[in-house]
Protein backbone atom coordinates (compact mmCIF):
# COMPACT_ATOMS: atom_id res chain seq x y z
CA UNK A 1 0.00 0.00 0.00
CA UNK A 2 1.25 3.50 -0.84
CA UNK A 3 2.16 5.34 2.35
CA UNK A 4 2.52 9.09 3.02
CA UNK A 5 6.05 10.53 2.99
CA UNK A 6 7.49 11.43 6.41
CA UNK A 7 8.85 14.99 6.62
CA UNK A 8 9.52 15.33 10.37
CA UNK A 9 13.31 15.87 10.78
CA UNK A 10 13.20 14.75 14.44
CA UNK A 11 11.73 11.39 13.42
CA UNK A 12 14.06 11.04 10.43
CA UNK A 13 17.12 11.77 12.62
CA UNK A 14 16.50 8.65 14.73
CA UNK A 15 18.44 5.46 13.98
CA UNK A 16 16.41 2.59 12.61
CA UNK A 17 16.08 -0.77 14.35
CA UNK A 18 17.15 -4.01 12.62
CA UNK A 19 14.59 -5.48 10.24
CA UNK A 20 13.19 -8.96 10.77
CA UNK A 21 11.22 -11.36 8.54
CA UNK A 22 8.03 -9.96 10.13
CA UNK A 23 8.83 -6.64 8.40
CA UNK A 24 8.13 -7.95 4.87
CA UNK A 25 4.81 -6.02 4.74
CA UNK A 26 6.78 -2.82 5.46
CA UNK A 27 9.10 -3.66 2.55
CA UNK A 28 6.10 -4.15 0.27
CA UNK A 29 4.65 -0.79 1.32
CA UNK A 30 8.06 0.79 0.75
CA UNK A 31 8.22 -0.61 -2.79
CA UNK A 32 4.64 0.48 -3.53
CA UNK A 33 5.42 3.99 -2.28
CA UNK A 34 8.70 4.18 -4.22
CA UNK A 35 7.08 3.09 -7.47
CA UNK A 36 4.26 5.59 -6.92
CA UNK A 37 6.93 8.32 -6.80
CA UNK A 38 9.05 6.89 -9.64
CA UNK A 39 8.91 10.16 -11.58
CA UNK A 40 11.02 11.94 -8.94
CA UNK A 41 12.48 9.31 -6.62
CA UNK A 42 15.00 6.46 -7.07
CA UNK A 43 15.29 5.16 -3.51
CA UNK A 44 13.57 5.13 -0.14
CA UNK A 45 14.25 4.02 3.40
CA UNK A 46 11.49 2.69 5.67
CA UNK A 47 11.69 5.74 7.94
CA UNK A 48 10.56 7.83 4.97
CA UNK A 49 7.17 6.09 5.31
CA UNK A 50 7.16 6.38 9.09
CA UNK A 51 8.69 3.03 10.05
CA UNK A 52 12.05 2.97 11.88
CA UNK A 53 13.39 -0.28 10.42
CA UNK A 54 16.63 -0.88 8.46
CA UNK A 55 14.94 -1.52 5.13
CA UNK A 56 15.72 0.29 1.90
CA UNK A 57 14.35 0.02 -1.62
CA UNK A 58 16.33 1.29 -4.59
CA UNK A 59 15.98 1.48 -8.32
CA UNK A 60 18.77 -0.38 -10.15
CA UNK A 61 19.58 -1.06 -13.78
CA UNK A 62 17.71 -4.38 -13.41
CA UNK A 63 14.62 -3.08 -11.60
CA UNK A 64 13.90 -2.49 -7.94
CA UNK A 65 15.93 -4.03 -5.12
CA UNK A 66 14.96 -4.30 -1.44
CA UNK A 67 17.73 -4.60 1.14
CA UNK A 68 17.14 -5.57 4.78
CA UNK A 69 19.80 -4.46 7.28
CA UNK A 70 22.29 -3.12 4.69
CA UNK A 71 25.84 -2.47 5.90
CA UNK A 72 28.70 -1.07 3.83
CA UNK A 73 31.72 -3.35 4.20
CA UNK A 74 34.12 -1.60 1.83
CA UNK A 75 34.16 1.67 -0.09
CA UNK A 76 36.44 3.36 -2.60
CA UNK A 77 36.63 6.38 -4.87
CA UNK A 78 35.28 9.25 -2.78
CA UNK A 79 33.63 12.17 -4.60
CA UNK A 80 31.33 15.10 -3.84
CA UNK A 81 27.68 14.82 -4.87
CA UNK A 82 24.54 16.91 -4.67
CA UNK A 83 21.38 15.11 -3.61
CA UNK A 84 17.73 15.84 -3.04
CA UNK A 85 15.19 13.85 -1.04
CA UNK A 86 11.41 13.49 -0.95
CA UNK A 87 11.50 13.89 2.83
CA UNK A 88 13.53 17.11 2.84
CA UNK A 89 13.41 20.33 0.86
CA UNK A 90 16.24 21.45 -1.38
CA UNK A 91 19.50 19.92 -2.55
CA UNK A 92 22.54 19.30 -0.36
CA UNK A 93 26.20 18.53 -0.96
CA UNK A 94 27.60 15.34 0.51
CA UNK A 95 30.53 12.93 0.14
CA UNK A 96 29.87 9.60 -1.57
CA UNK A 97 31.88 6.61 -2.75
CA UNK A 98 32.02 5.40 -6.36
CA UNK A 99 32.14 1.72 -5.34
CA UNK A 100 30.69 0.06 -2.23
CA UNK A 101 30.53 -3.55 -1.06
CA UNK A 102 27.29 -4.11 0.84
CA UNK A 103 26.11 -6.94 3.06
CA UNK A 104 22.33 -7.25 3.30
CA UNK A 105 19.47 -9.70 3.58
CA UNK A 106 16.84 -10.31 0.94
CA UNK A 107 13.14 -10.16 1.83
CA UNK A 108 13.19 -13.95 2.24
CA UNK A 109 16.09 -13.75 4.71
CA UNK A 110 19.00 -14.80 2.48
CA UNK A 111 22.33 -13.13 3.27
CA UNK A 112 23.98 -11.43 0.29
CA UNK A 113 27.18 -9.50 -0.31
CA UNK A 114 27.34 -7.45 -3.49
CA UNK A 115 29.44 -4.63 -4.91
CA UNK A 116 27.54 -1.67 -6.34
CA UNK A 117 29.03 1.16 -8.38
CA UNK A 118 28.08 4.54 -9.80
CA UNK A 119 24.54 5.84 -9.51
CA UNK A 120 23.21 2.71 -7.76
CA UNK A 121 25.97 2.95 -5.14
CA UNK A 122 25.09 6.60 -4.54
CA UNK A 123 21.39 5.79 -4.04
CA UNK A 124 22.19 2.99 -1.58
CA UNK A 125 24.51 5.27 0.43
CA UNK A 126 21.79 7.93 0.67
CA UNK A 127 19.24 5.40 1.93
CA UNK A 128 21.67 3.82 4.42
CA UNK A 129 22.25 7.34 5.76
CA UNK A 130 18.48 7.50 6.36
CA UNK A 131 18.66 4.24 8.33
CA UNK A 132 21.45 5.74 10.44
CA UNK A 133 19.48 8.94 11.13
CA UNK A 134 21.82 11.03 8.98
CA UNK A 135 20.05 13.84 7.16
CA UNK A 136 21.99 15.42 4.34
Amino acid sequence: MIQPIMHDPLFLAQKSAPATPEDVPVARDLLDTLTAHADGCVGMAANMIGVRKRIIAVETEDGYLVLFNPVILKKSGQYEAEEGCLSLEGVRKTKRWQSIKVQYQTMDGKLRIKTFTGWTAQIIQHEIDHCDGILI
